[in-house]
């Protein structure tokens, strides 16, 4: 896919879930100074925006229900390249776009305006730090891995036309063509020394094998036949159309989709025995450059990676010592906090109560309409336990949250998730920022450490919205969020040790055996889950303490003025951007 610009998935697979702007306002800005430098700008980011959107028509779809109105009238349907070629192009075209960026004069802009300048400023300059690195991407995985998300994202792709079923049919058909693009660049690592390990691709070809053994059981069949039904039921089509797409959709998976995994798997196979490293990045030449980029680019924290790692050592500490004081109180918290009785509450109660409790602290904002969903059985297997699916930036609408049924949580834990998922998580931040008439291309700035690190701060809060509500103990509920930040924390320290300082299995299963993590099954499936997915962790818990850090700092600022619920809307109508972005927004609110 065309990286000039991190593109952001659109839900949460452990944890994709994602954002969207109001579109009611695409070819003008909200702004208070019409100046000509302002129009030059927005004129340059639309044509960003524009370019960017027809790149790639499942990231369109899932941003646009109606493209047409944003000035994207004409596209060709495709899911975009991995080509090296097309690659070391798009680095040169981010080279042209920074020179471009640079000839504005950042004080002439509106502060929307400054902030777009900002964020392109450090999505440039990250993106062109990579130079040759970026063949140290890696666009498979069991886990987060293209392959493994194409699927759930095309049965999850909206028909609200006949022609978004003529568009989709188009994606299938051209899966061969994208995962032959992958394998080429996939090629092009293995003749560099950077190829997977054979214990990852064997990973990736198992993943593929149960893919294609599904056959007719296969989910893809089950919900595109439910949403053709869904479209004949309210009359957008006929019922010839519905049989006839049908058996088309039949025929493309026969001869497109699943012959595309197979080649997939076939070629993954070739390839074993040309990647030498077991470990993390950083046995890899540039490898640590390359994990930099990876902090500053997904999670939006531009401190030394030194740093980083001495803050979480710190808050580590500083969690386990508040968790003996909690054992030391009441010896029996950890029997109490994991025998916890069933309430008997449904998650759409849950999320009607998170919706009104957290007004206090909060800006109020009444969201009338989701849904809550079941993942389907035959997709359970691949979705996480809970995901909040954002709609197109241009509807707000669908707002569903899906919950994975054959992931057994408690209570406690389904109550935090929904917050994390809705309110005041994902759904609550997306919907929030929608209503501030943000330019649109707010939307293709990845920030996944402001919007995973929101999404888990709020649920660190959510433990003291839920003791009334679920009648368990504040200590008990307080032990529960402390368990939770220390594996968030040891995860993201394991994940900086692997990649940055090159530890190895025994290094990391030393580091957990001191967490009573000793079975070796559980610490090699630790171990190869971050090898696979460098800096995931991060996102979350290392954009956590950035939200936590800003408001210690703003306390600080402030003293006994400090008002919550101003804090967080000066944070929420600043909106997903790099750390150090939101930083220099927000503490202006306070001067």
């Amino acid at each position: 896919m065309k990286k000039i610009l991190s593109l952001k998935r659109k839900y949460f697979i452990c944890a994709a879930a994602l954002l969207l702007v109001s579109g009611a306002a695409f070819f003008f800005l909200k702004t208070c100074l019409p100046s000509s430098e302002n129009k030059e700008f927005e004129s340059y980011i639309e044509d960003i925006f524009q370019q960017e959107m027809k790149t790639n028509t499942l990231n369109l779809h899932y941003t646009l229900a109606y493209p047409e109105d944003y000035g994207i009238d004409e596209y060709q349907v495709t899911l975009g390249t991995m080509e090296p070629d097309a690659l070391e192009k798009n680095q040169k075209e981010a080279e042209k776009l920074q020179r471009e960026l640079e000839k504005f004069d950042l004080s002439q802009l509106s502060e929307e305006n400054q902030i777009i300048y900002d964020i392109l400023s450090l999505e440039f300059s990250s993106q062109l730090s990579l130079g040759s690195s970026y063949l140290l991407q890696e666009p498979l995985g069991p886990n987060l891995g293209i392959q493994a998300q194409l699927p759930i994202l095309l049965a999850e792709y909206t028909f609200r036309t006949s022609s978004d079923i003529k568009d989709y049919f188009s994606l299938l058909a051209d899966i061969p063509e994208y995962f032959q693009s992958i394998l080429e660049f996939e090629e092009k690592k293995a003749e560099e020394g950077l190829f997977m390990s054979d214990v990852s691709a064997d990973r990736i070809i198992q993943q593929c094998q149960s893919f294609m053994e599904t056959g007719t059981e296969n989910y893809l069949y089950s919900m595109f036949n439910q949403r053709v039904e869904e479209l004949l039921n309210s009359r957008r089509i006929s019922r010839h159309q519905a049989d006839s797409f049908i058996e088309m959709h039949d025929k493309l998976m026969d001869q497109f989709v699943f012959p595309a995994y197979l080649s997939l798997s076939q070629g993954l196979e070739e390839l074993k025995g040309r990647g030498k490293n077991t470990g993390g990045l950083a046995y890899l030449d540039g490898g640590k450059d390359y994990y930099k980029y990876l902090v500053q680019s997904t999670v939006g924290d531009y401190r030394s990676l030194d740093e980083i790692l001495q803050s979480l050592l710190l808050q580590l500490q500083e969690d386990y010592s508040k968790v003996q004081e909690l054992l030391t109180e009441n010896p029996a918290i950890i029997s109490s906090a994991y025998s916890l009785p069933s309430s008997g509450l449904s998650p759409e109660q849950m999320l009607d109560y998170l919706q009104h409790i957290f007004t206090d602290d909060f800006p109020e904002l009444e969201v009338k309409e989701y849904e809550v969903k079941y993942v389907p059985e035959s997709m359970e297997e691949f979705s996480s336990p809970a995901f909040y699916l954002t709609p197109p930036m241009d509807t707000l609408t669908p707002n569903t949250i899906y919950i994975n049924q054959s992931s057994q949580v408690s209570q406690a834990e389904l109550f935090t998730t929904l917050a994390h998922e809705g309110f005041p998580g994902h759904l609550y931040q997306t919907v929030y920022f929608a209503g501030q008439d943000h330019h649109p291309i707010r939307e293709l700035l990845s920030c996944s450490g402001y919007i995973e690190g929101w999404a888990t701060y709020v649920e660190s809060l959510a433990y003291g919205y839920a003791s009334p509500f679920l009648a368990i103990d504040q200590d008990i509920m307080d032990f529960l969020c402390l368990n939770r930040s220390i594996s968030l924390c040891l995860y993201s320290i394991l994940d900086l040790g692997i990649h940055y300082q090159g530890w190895n299995m025994d290094t990391t299963a030393d580091t957990l055996a001191v967490f009573g993590i000793t079975d070796q099954e559980t610490c090699q499936e630790i171990f190869q889950y971050i090898i696979e997915n460098p800096a995931n962790y991060l996102k979350y818990y290392l954009g956590y303490l950035n939200f936590i850090s800003l408001k210690d700092t703003v306390q600080t600022e402030t003293g006994s003025s400090f008002n919550l619920k101003e804090f967080h809307k000066n944070l929420l109508d600043i909106g997903p951007a790099p750390f150090p972005v939101v930083e220099k927004y927000l503490l202006a609110e306070y001067k």
